[in-house]
């Protein structure tokens, strides 16, 4: 997977019927191979001529049999102003899997070899054009639920980590030479360096990276959302009127909903992925059985639950029992039916839960229930302006981890421990540090990560 020496190809748009379709290969390899796939059009035109960044119009071709593949573009991209630092060709095909799959496979005739998951990336990394905080945002970018999650992965991608990281990591390092030239060279006249303001320094930048590390992973994870209760309160209109759509079928018959539904919403830049719920309740029906089976699956999976009651009728047994298994469950009690009249008070049910009154059917309270779910998602905490720096749970462990080995060095200066301890934990919370920008990561780490990409990526 760490070669760079041969050329690879994948087809890197997604697989089905579209305008256009793209076949991108990369490598020491990839101009004489587009010079063996691609007939330019018009006038012959010998393919090391082509000028760099340029598109042509011509064909897809296989030279062996002089059939004609498909009418395409191709362009040409000479390293190192290359996605990869090294010579980089595609050839835009039209949007069917024939046209693609038969370029891709005259591409590997010539030599080439499919790329593995996020090769194209990997090298990248490799060659040094991105570092491996980067390389992780052009994953959180494909995947990007909403804007302000596409805004965090972009603002990485852009060095909102790596900066801040690196500095924090070139302080410790300073300190750390300083205190091995102590070591080392004890009768000489060493610069004097502060090492205690350092650290302090480096825990303090710590610790406000860290802070916002919970609302960052929300905007790139986003929270599953279970919407809870027994039959018929409502719960598939709930849905739609939280997705202003007709999304789940309605009716005024218990039990339609006999099977989870799934969507995603974009809740104020938070991506909630909502999963309206078959009614959980008593049954005998074998379907309706295996519907209220995924219901407390959904649930367990949970990171939200929204139990939605019947303003228009009195607390029942069931939605007592349905509040039983939500202990454990981050909570919003939804009271629906706020269009009918109110019979009974049900801020018995979960009272330490945030409880929204609201109507389903004509939006009245919707507005209440989102402020609700913002307020809990982030627990309460006031939102700053600015987009948050943390938003990868290994950036945050790693990050936890430094300073945790910062806070060890502290206590070993403090008490006037040996300094080859003390160099020992800067060494620590420096290497920690290298792990997000790949400095000092490991062959297993990168495996992990970019077999996470898709291919052709």
């Amino acid at each position: 997977m760490f070669a760079l020496d041969d050329t690879i190809v994948a087809i890197s748009t997604p697989v089905g019927e579209g305008g256009i379709g793209i076949v991108r290969f990369s490598g020491p390899e990839a101009e004489m191979i587009l010079e063996q796939v691609f007939s330019p059009a018009g006038h012959a035109v010998d393919v090391p001529a082509l000028e760099s960044h340029r598109f042509y119009y011509g064909h897809a071709v296989d030279r062996d049999s002089g059939a004609t593949i498909d009418e395409v573009l191709a362009v040409l991209m000479r390293a190192p102003r290359t996605y990869t630092r090294q010579d980089v060709a595609e050839i835009h095909c039209h949007g069917g899997i024939v046209p693609l799959r038969q370029t891709l496979k005259r591409v590997l005739r010539h030599g080439a070899r499919l790329a593995e998951p996020g090769e194209f990336t990997l090298r990248a990394f490799l060659n040094g054009r991105i570092d491996l905080a980067q390389a992780e945002a052009v994953l959180d970018i494909v995947r990007a639920k909403t804007d302000v999650s596409l805004r965090v992965a972009m603002q990485q991608l852009d060095g909102g980590i790596s900066a801040p990281v690196r500095a924090i990591r070139h302080r410790l390092v300073q300190a750390l030479a300083h205190v091995e030239a102590s070591l080392d060279f004890p009768d000489d006249e060493i610069p004097e360096l502060d090492v205690a303001a350092v650290l302090q320094r480096a825990q303090q930048d710590l610790q406000e990276l860290l802070q916002q590390a919970d609302q960052g992973l929300v905007y790139r994870e986003g929270v599953r959302t279970a919407i809870v209760g027994r039959p018929n309160v409502g719960k598939s209109s709930l849905l739609n009127a939280l997705l202003r759509t007709s999304r789940a079928i309605v009716s005024p018959l218990p039990g339609t909903t006999r099977d989870t539904v799934e969507e995603t919403l974009n809740l104020r830049g938070i991506p909630l992925c909502l999963v309206d719920t078959a009614g959980i309740t008593d049954s005998t029906d074998l379907i309706e059985k295996l519907g209220i089976e995924r219901s407390h699956q959904a649930l367990q999976q949970a990171d939200l639950v929204l139990l939605v009651l019947d303003g228009s009728e009195a607390l029942q047994a069931e939605d007592r029992q349905i509040a039983e298994l939500l202990r454990n469950h981050t909570v919003i009690v939804v009271v629906n039916k706020s269009d009918l009249a109110q019979v009974a008070k049900h801020h018995t049910i979960e009272p330490e839960a945030p409880h929204v009154v609201l109507s389903a059917l004509t939006g009245e309270g919707l507005a209440a229930l989102e402020d609700a779910i913002e307020h809990t998602v982030f627990f309460g905490q006031v939102q700053t302006p600015e987009l948050p720096a943390i938003s990868n749970p290994r950036h945050s462990e790693v990050l936890s981890r430094a300073l945790s080995q910062v806070a060890a060095a502290q206590h070993t200066l403090s008490n006037q421990g040996a300094a080859d301890l003390l160099a020992v934990d800067l060494t620590a919370a420096a290497s920690a540090l290298g792990e997000i920008t790949g400095e000092t990561v490991s062959e297993d780490v990168l495996e992990t990560i970019f077999a996470s990409f898709c291919v052709g990526k």
